[in-house]
Protein backbone atom coordinates (compact mmCIF):
# COMPACT_ATOMS: atom_id res chain seq x y z
CA UNK A 1 0.00 0.00 0.00
CA UNK A 2 3.27 2.59 0.68
CA UNK A 3 5.04 2.06 -2.53
CA UNK A 4 1.14 3.12 -4.36
CA UNK A 5 0.96 6.01 -2.19
CA UNK A 6 4.47 6.88 -2.83
CA UNK A 7 4.54 6.19 -7.48
CA UNK A 8 0.63 8.46 -6.91
CA UNK A 9 3.30 10.93 -4.50
CA UNK A 10 6.23 11.46 -7.94
CA UNK A 11 3.33 11.27 -10.42
CA UNK A 12 1.83 13.96 -9.02
CA UNK A 13 5.14 15.56 -8.88
CA UNK A 14 5.99 14.92 -12.32
CA UNK A 15 3.03 16.57 -13.26
CA UNK A 16 3.89 18.97 -11.30
CA UNK A 17 6.81 20.35 -13.25
CA UNK A 18 5.17 19.44 -16.44
CA UNK A 19 2.53 22.15 -15.97
CA UNK A 20 5.04 24.60 -14.34
CA UNK A 21 7.05 24.05 -17.42
CA UNK A 22 4.52 24.50 -19.53
CA UNK A 23 3.10 28.07 -17.60
CA UNK A 24 6.44 29.70 -17.76
CA UNK A 25 6.56 28.86 -21.31
CA UNK A 26 3.62 30.75 -22.00
CA UNK A 27 4.60 33.12 -19.91
CA UNK A 28 8.03 33.74 -21.79
CA UNK A 29 5.45 33.91 -25.26
CA UNK A 30 3.66 36.79 -23.56
CA UNK A 31 7.15 39.01 -23.18
CA UNK A 32 7.37 38.04 -19.73
CA UNK A 33 11.22 37.64 -18.25
CA UNK A 34 12.09 34.47 -17.10
CA UNK A 35 14.91 33.96 -14.87
CA UNK A 36 16.22 30.73 -15.44
CA UNK A 37 19.05 30.36 -12.74
CA UNK A 38 16.53 31.13 -9.94
CA UNK A 39 13.44 28.90 -11.56
CA UNK A 40 12.72 26.99 -8.48
CA UNK A 41 12.81 29.69 -6.09
CA UNK A 42 10.59 32.12 -8.41
CA UNK A 43 8.11 29.24 -9.87
CA UNK A 44 5.58 30.33 -6.99
CA UNK A 45 5.83 33.41 -8.41
CA UNK A 46 4.99 32.56 -11.72
CA UNK A 47 2.38 30.44 -11.65
CA UNK A 48 0.86 33.70 -10.04
CA UNK A 49 1.78 35.66 -12.81
CA UNK A 50 0.32 33.46 -15.17
CA UNK A 51 -2.95 33.58 -13.44
CA UNK A 52 -3.15 37.12 -13.19
CA UNK A 53 -2.07 37.41 -16.85
CA UNK A 54 -4.78 35.42 -18.01
CA UNK A 55 -7.46 36.60 -15.72
CA UNK A 56 -6.68 40.68 -17.38
CA UNK A 57 -6.53 38.84 -20.92
CA UNK A 58 -9.65 36.65 -20.76
CA UNK A 59 -11.37 37.20 -17.93
CA UNK A 60 -10.75 33.73 -16.64
CA UNK A 61 -7.94 31.85 -14.99
CA UNK A 62 -5.61 30.15 -17.71
CA UNK A 63 -6.14 26.27 -18.02
CA UNK A 64 -2.90 25.69 -16.79
CA UNK A 65 -3.50 27.02 -13.65
CA UNK A 66 -5.40 24.71 -11.64
CA UNK A 67 -4.21 21.51 -12.81
CA UNK A 68 -0.48 22.71 -11.50
CA UNK A 69 -1.69 23.81 -8.07
CA UNK A 70 -4.01 20.39 -7.89
CA UNK A 71 -1.05 18.55 -8.32
CA UNK A 72 1.67 20.05 -6.03
CA UNK A 73 -1.14 19.72 -3.21
CA UNK A 74 -2.10 16.18 -4.05
CA UNK A 75 1.70 15.18 -4.17
CA UNK A 76 1.70 16.73 -0.47
CA UNK A 77 -1.00 14.93 0.36
CA UNK A 78 0.75 11.49 -0.50
CA UNK A 79 3.75 12.50 0.87
CA UNK A 80 2.38 12.86 4.37
CA UNK A 81 0.13 9.68 3.94
CA UNK A 82 3.38 8.01 2.69
CA UNK A 83 5.04 9.25 5.78
CA UNK A 84 2.27 8.08 7.90
CA UNK A 85 1.97 4.83 6.97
Amino acid sequence: MAIIVLICAIACVCLYVIFSMMIVHQLSRRGVKINFLWLRLFIIKYIHQYKKITLEETGKVGPLYYPCIVSINLALVFALVYFIL
